[in-house]
């Protein structure tokens, strides 16, 4: 059983004004759109449906939160590189993440969803680079990987991974594919990691230890 299953939607914000109280430790989810975010997300909760997959990019265009049973959250953020998205709507977006990823307390780290044949945008960059000043960790999920060569998907990790050296060493990276269902694993230990649970790939239950100590943090 996937160590997110039972992931339930929570509450969905337009504005910074709607974000819930922090209840808990949250894991951020963002990306390009059309990188595969939703589809990550489903893929790790084991939900066909829980985040909304559209061929139309521009879909998410809200923060939508996720609670899981051991009371963490899932948060899944606006796709962003949109061309056709208003302008007033783009700064919209762009105001609304940025501010989140800089100033959420109870933001444990952020997933960044990058297709495996065109990482490291500008604005992934960016967003990189928004993020760099929290301290907190990053994780990248060089998604669609199935599309690639064995070959040349390592050595895209190679490269994706040198570039994130040059910001911290909490900055990691893996290949992942949702219709393969690779990488689940190591996605879910290091996510897990973040918020203290052990995965079913170490041989153990979920454990409380870890979300409690990120609940104390938010006291």
């Amino acid at each position: 059983m996937p160590l997110f299953r039972g992931a339930t939607f929570y509450i969905t914000a337009h504005h910074l004004s709607d974000l819930p109280a922090p209840l808990g430790p949250e894991i951020a989810f963002a990306g390009r759109s059309n990188a595969g975010k939703s589809s990550a997300i489903n893929t790790l909760v084991d939900h066909n449906r829980l985040a909304f997959v559209s061929k139309t990019p521009g879909r998410t265009q809200q923060i939508n939160f996720f609670s899981l049973p051991g009371g963490a959250f899932l948060v899944d953020l606006p796709g962003y590189g949109y061309a056709k998205v208003q302008r007033t709507l783009r700064a919209h977006w762009e105001e609304l993440l940025s501010t989140y990823l800089q100033t959420r307390g109870s933001l444990f780290g952020m997933v960044l969803i990058m297709d495996a044949r065109h990482p490291i945008t500008p604005l992934d960059v960016q967003m990189l680079n928004w993020f760099a000043t929290t301290g907190k960790p990053v994780h990248v999920l060089l998604s669609k990987a199935d599309k690639l060569s064995r070959q040349a998907a390592q050595k895209t990790l190679r490269e994706v991974r040198s570039r994130l050296n040059e910001y911290a060493a909490n900055y990691t990276a893996q290949l992942f594919s949702s219709l393969k269902k690779q990488g689940m694993e190591e996605a879910e230990e290091t996510i897990g990691r973040w918020l203290g649970i052990e995965s079913e790939t170490q041989k153990k239950a979920p454990g409380q230890r870890g979300l409690n100590r990120g609940l104390e943090r938010l006291k």
